[in-house]
């Protein structure tokens, strides 16, 4: 039987901001608000809001909270400060990954981890089974709402609103701050666009006064609402890779370019897996492509080489609003993912010439 679709706690405000609302991961959110194209270059030119707060958050508290991190994650959250996040991923034990996550370090017994929508159960479950360290693991995704303001703008069109030092909070810090009168709200100079901004968790009760703050105070700035639609346009013009998509529980993070995620100076789940897929020749390679003809790639159309021949699969595509032309990614056999090299996308009953070219696009 369907589970009923989950409601952000903004529903009512996106409806009546006229927002185009779609099923994601078990939640009814927004994918636009008018049109993409605008919604697109406002994030990359000036400054955006987005309401993310289908996003898990686990907290995790306690003697054994570092070891528990350093046992289920494959980077090393040893060399986190605290005020510092840290992207990471969660190893199976099939040399795959469960999920991508950031871990949050507030001091050395207390950390948060944001996880993916769609995987907040199975995520939490799969920590909870490796948690023989005695730390204290708890799942408050619900009470909280995650707004993201992003934008070469975003700094300044928040920075009326609060006594913290916005431009002083470094990439991939955070902040435990007042904005909009609003205390202990997490200020994170974190996102998924590539173009700057911050991230700011906010328990429930007062989400709705944060979030019409922020759209007062980025009026002068142009700021408009934005949905999931520019989202994964915005990540993919950057290569981020989106779970579902580019990584999943089969693929191995080593093809996928997380090596610089995974500290082998540490023992993980599946350490040594991994490690052989490092060493491995044979593995292949999540690639970036731009079309050189007109067509839009999009996710399991086959990639080709130059006569013809599969060699893999396009796993996110789309139209680039900045480049105004198709990119992708995909996985291709080791000897086609050589920047430069020529390969062929299937879109419908053509075979449509492409580039594999160096990240990000944008």
């Amino acid at each position: 039987m369907n589970q009923p679709l989950k409601k952000i706690q903004l529903d009512k405000v996106h409806r009546e901001l006229g927002a185009k609302m779609v099923e994601f991961a078990g939640f009814e959110m927004p994918l636009k608000y008018g049109s993409l194209m605008e919604e697109h270059l406002c994030v990359r030119n000036g400054v955006g809001i987005f309401d993310v707060s289908h996003m898990g958050e686990f907290k995790v508290v306690g003697p054994g909270s570092l070891d528990l991190i350093q046992k289920v994650s494959a980077n090393d959250a040893r060399a986190l400060q605290a005020g510092q996040a840290q992207y990471s991923y969660l190893p199976n034990d099939q040399g795959g990954i469960v999920d991508d996550l950031l871990v949050y370090k507030f001091d050395e017994d207390k950390y948060m981890l944001v996880v993916n929508a769609s995987n907040i159960e199975k995520d939490f479950n799969w920590i909870k089974q490796h948690n023989t360290f005695g730390a204290t693991l708890e799942d408050y995704s619900d009470q909280f709402s995650l707004f993201a303001v992003q934008g070469p703008k975003a700094t300044e069109a928040l920075q009326s609103l609060t006594e913290v030092d916005l431009s002083g909070i470094n990439y991939y810090h955070f902040n435990l701050g007042e904005i909009a009168g609003i205390s202990n709200v997490i200020i994170s100079a974190t996102g998924y666009t590539g173009s700057g901004g911050f991230e700011l968790y906010v328990p429930n009760a007062q989400a709705e006064s944060l979030w019409h703050a922020a759209m007062e105070a980025g009026k002068p700035f142009g700021i408009l609402p934005i949905g999931l639609g520019a989202r994964d346009t915005l990540r993919l013009e950057k290569g981020y890779c989106l779970y579902g998509n580019d990584i999943n529980d089969t693929t191995s993070p080593i093809a996928a370019g997380l090596s610089w995620v995974t500290k082998f100076n540490k023992d993980f789940i599946n350490k040594e897996a991994i490690l052989a897929d490092k060493e491995s020749k044979a593995l292949d390679r999540l690639v970036a492509f731009k079309m050189e003809d007109k067509g839009i790639p999009r996710k399991d159309y086959e990639i080709l080489d130059v006569t013809g021949t599969p060699i893999g699969t396009v796993t996110s595509g789309g139209h680039s609003p900045s480049l105004d032309q198709g990119i992708g990614l995909g996985y291709v056999k080791r000897s086609h993912s050589k920047k430069g090299t020529d390969i062929l996308i299937q879109i419908r009953k053509k075979q449509l010439p492409a580039k594999v070219v160096k990240l990000p696009f944008v």
